[in-house]
């Protein structure tokens, strides 16, 4: 399993962390999904099928990209 945690700076109220945390569950291989709206901070567990890249990209999609590292 990979986990990840990373800044999401368009976090502004609950309504984000529904959508981020509904959105990205709902990819294949995805364990679990934690966005905190005042720290702007999401963490991701996933195993295969899913991917970093593929996360990245759904967010992306989604208007909630990562911030740059």
């Amino acid at each position: 399993m990979q986990t990840k945690t990373f800044q999401v700076p368009n976090i502004s109220c609950g309504h984000c962390v529904m959508t981020i945390q509904n959105e990205v569950s709902e990819l294949d291989g995805v364990k679990s999904v934690i966005a905190n709206r005042d720290s702007q901070l999401v963490t991701v567990e996933w195993d295969a099928p899913a991917s970093w890249d593929g996360i990245k990209a759904l967010l992306e999609e989604i208007n909630y990209a990562p911030a740059a590292a």
